[in-house]
């Protein structure tokens, strides 16, 4: 090999590496804001209901 064969598969892996990387930054940038946009799916969601008072206090135990 000469030295501009080497010169070339080092630029090209270093290349690759960068590609990589970036790819891993979109991926986790997009994570985040999937995660974002459930919080506020959630933050949305509207409060249950209370149950009345004489709902809930005791337990049917007959079988």
């Amino acid at each position: 090999m000469d030295v501009t064969n080497i010169a070339k598969l080092a630029t090209s892996m270093a290349e690759t590496g960068i590609r990589q990387e970036v790819g891993v930054s979109m991926l986790k940038k997009s994570i985040d804001i999937q995660a974002a946009s459930a919080a506020q799916l959630l933050d949305a969601l509207p409060q249950p209901q209370n149950l009345p008072p004489h709902l809930g206090n005791t337990i049917n135990t007959k079988a």
